[in-house]
């Protein structure tokens, strides 16, 4: 059961009202036979303590209280009582009605015990006061009802602050949440462009070593060589991206790979064996650097792709033309990945076209999740990207980046 936590304090003012409106009924009482007015007793007294018996729950019925609490006022003015000494209660009863209500309300409370004060001024002994003692009157009634009115407002003001406030927390919140999703998100696409590109590449390496060992050591000796740099390229790259989630130590700052880097990358993937030509067409401006990292990916997963999927003797093409208003990159190969034959022409088509996954990929292989993060590079930036068999054979993958505002 719900206790009222306002029944108690409200108690307790009603006490102290009732004890200050006798206290002035009594002690302040006209003693007869001064204008007709009739001296405090026991009738007077009772009427005052009605009056006051509302205050104990004026915040949970304040209209009805107020209607309550002038009524004994109204009669002890009628009655010839005195000159309304005693309604401290029909004033804590209209503070409370424009505290606690709405305007509407307010004002009919405020007309209501105007109207109630008229009548028993004019129909009782009180009717030959001054006219400044009316106004006195009029004027204490307007100003408790003014102070409960500023309160009201005073707490819906602050109340939607703090709705406010609260509206912002929950915003900063989800958009913290967001970021760092897509920080996660970011970094796990880089996680796995550098570590499927230079495993990929080890792999082919060790291979190419272990079939040459016997018979032609030295050349098995530069394969290790070979990787053992690409191992240490790609703990260099790892330890440049997890520095960044570490909140105790920086991160080696370094600039990002871009489409400047691609004769290097090249380079890389002919000493792992891949037969592969760059070709830049048109003169390089100023790339956006996200737009320059994300060619660069692209380029390093579709030679990836190529090395792991399209056979011995395959041959890529890179291709980078640099246009007045768009960046065109693709990589394409003549292998017997997936792409030469009906089924896997198929199947690449349909990876494709469902967003990347299992596209440059074994017929009947797992999907992977590199094509998937250069689609998303690629939408990142408003590009378009194209991942399927060529008609001549071979696979192709391909990305025009908008280069806006002059690039």
């Amino acid at each position: 059961m719900r206790i009222d936590r306002t029944l108690l304090p409200d108690a307790v003012l009603a006490v102290a009202v009732a004890a200050a409106s006798v206290a002035l009924f009594v002690l302040y009482g006209p003693e007869p036979p001064a204008a007709g007015l009739r001296a405090p007793d026991a009738a007077g007294v009772t009427l005052v303590l009605l009056a006051c018996v509302p205050v104990a729950l004026r915040r949970r019925w304040p209209v009805a209280g107020l209607c309550a609490a002038l009524a004994p006022e109204t009669l002890l003015s009628a009655l010839g009582y005195g000159t309304g000494v005693a309604g401290l209660a029909g004033l804590v009863m209209l503070y409370s009605v424009a505290s606690y209500r709405g305007l509407a309300l307010a004002l009919g409370a405020l007309l209501l015990a105007g109207a109630l004060y008229l009548v028993g001024a004019l129909a009782g002994p009180a009717a030959g006061m001054g006219v400044s003692d009316h106004l006195m009157a009029v004027v204490v009634l307007v100003a408790v009802w003014g102070a409960g009115r500023s309160l009201r407002l005073r707490r819906a003001y602050l109340a939607e602050l703090q709705d406010r406030a609260a509206r912002l927390e929950r915003a900063h919140a989800a958009d913290t949440r967001a970021a760092r999703a897509e920080e996660r998100s970011r970094i796990a696409r880089e996680l796995h462009d550098v570590v499927a590109h230079h495993v990929s590449v080890m792999t082919v390496q060790a291979s190419a070593a272990g079939k040459v060992l016997a018979s032609d050591p030295e050349l098995a000796r530069e394969a290790l060589a070979a990787i053992e740099h690409t191992g240490r390229m790609a703990m260099a790259e790892m330890r440049n991206i997890v520095g960044v989630l570490r909140a105790d130590a920086r991160a080696e700052l370094g600039p990002q790979p871009g489409t400047g880097d691609l004769p290097a990358l090249v380079a890389q993937m002919r000493e792992a064996g891949l037969l592969t030509r760059l070709t830049v067409e048109g003169s390089a401006g100023a790339i956006p650097a996200g737009v320059d990292l994300a060619a660069y990916r692209l380029v390093q997963e579709g030679l990836t792709n190529t090395l792991r999927h399209a056979g011995a003797g395959a041959r890529a093409l890179v291709t980078v033309r640099h246009l007045p208003d768009e960046l065109d990159v693709s990589v394409s190969d003549d292998g017997r990945g997936t792409g030469l034959n009906g089924q896997g022409a198929a199947a690449a088509g349909q990876g494709a076209a469902q967003g990347g996954q299992g596209a440059g990929r074994p017929a009947g292989g797992p999907p992977g999740h590199g094509l998937v993060g250069i689609r998303e590079r690629v939408a990142l930036y408003g590009g378009i990207l194209s991942v399927g068999p060529r008609p001549g054979g071979g696979f192709e993958v391909r990305a025009r980046f908008p280069l806006k505002d002059g690039r």
